[in-house]
């Protein structure tokens, strides 16, 4: 990443009650199931120069969907990105990110797409986010409020015709689904996100059924240690598509980090991978600019 938008935290100069107490300011902002978050490796990055925070968002339920926002202070209509997050939902590392694009010259948004279900950060243990909140976000409705917040960015001064999204672990997943939905979509990088799997009422299509149906090209950025996406999934999403009529998957990529687990992009947790994630990220930002985002 980018050292002169992003840097790690460096060690905590001062006496031991100050040092304690940065730490647990520099955790405050992450989801409970996220700990223990790695404090040392965490990259923040300031909102200098940037307009940043909180807005609503009307929703095709006549819901008010809430989104964290961060865009270049000074730049007019910013190409717009949409930021999907994990399953922990939009805690400080999915923030952060958002402050990364900005200073890259995006318009970043980030919806709380569990909004109707709970809240997850106040949740401890994965196995509860998964139970009692992911199991009951229907892809249809996620769909539907990216839909929302791409109008909402284009009244709120962002150039939606030059168009990205990006997402982590479940909101990897969502980015290759909302490619094959969204028409104007120029560009998706898709961070280790599943590829296949049993289909539900709720989610009856992974990325590898939808390989003929995107709209725009998805860089996806796996590892090769993760223990949930096997790379026998990675070798056949590249052959579905390499083998599709459609131009946006025949034009689509997918970077296999041989050494890298699941989450390697993610500086809060123990799974973090800081070479790979840099190039991951600087893959992404070029991925996005050489499709018109």
């Amino acid at each position: 990443m980018d050292s002169s938008a992003a840097k790690p935290a460096s060690g905590m100069p001062g006496d031991p009650e100050r040092r304690d107490f940065l730490r647990t300011a520099t955790v405050a902002g992450f989801a409970l199931a996220a700990q223990p978050v790695m404090a040392q490796q965490i990259i923040t990055t300031p909102a200098t120069g940037l307009d940043t925070g909180m807005a609503e968002v009307g929703t095709a339920d006549a819901q008010k969907l809430p989104v964290y926002f961060a865009r270049p202070a000074a730049t007019p209509k910013p190409p717009v990105v949409l930021v999907v997050q994990e399953i922990f939902g939009v805690h400080e590392h999915i923030r952060d990110v958002c402050r990364r694009f900005a200073r890259a010259g995006y318009f970043a948004i980030a919806p709380e797409l569990y909004f109707r279900q709970g809240d997850p950060s106040k949740i401890s243990s994965v196995p509860e986010i998964l139970e009692r909140i992911v199991s009951r976000v229907g892809d249809a409705q996620v769909m539907s409020d990216l839909d929302s917040c791409v109008a909402w960015a284009a009244q709120a001064g962002g150039d939606a015709a030059r168009l990205a999204a990006t997402g982590f672990c479940w909101g990897g997943r969502i980015t290759w689904l909302y490619a094959a939905h969204q028409p104007a979509l120029r560009a998706g990088v898709a961070w280790y996100g599943k590829l296949d799997g049993l289909p539900g009422e709720l989610t009856p299509n992974h990325p590898i059924d939808l390989a003929d149906a995107l709209k725009a090209p998805v860089l996806g950025l796996y590892g090769g240690k993760d223990q949930g996406i096997p790379n026998s999934d990675v070798d056949a999403m590249r052959d579905a598509l390499s083998k599709s009529p459609a131009d946006a998957a025949r034009r689509s990529n997918i970077v296999l980090y041989p050494e890298a687990p699941h989450g390697f992009h993610a500086d809060f947790r123990p799974s973090y991978r800081e070479v790979d994630a840099r190039d991951g990220w600087q893959r992404c930002l070029a991925w996005m600019a050489a499709n018109g985002a």
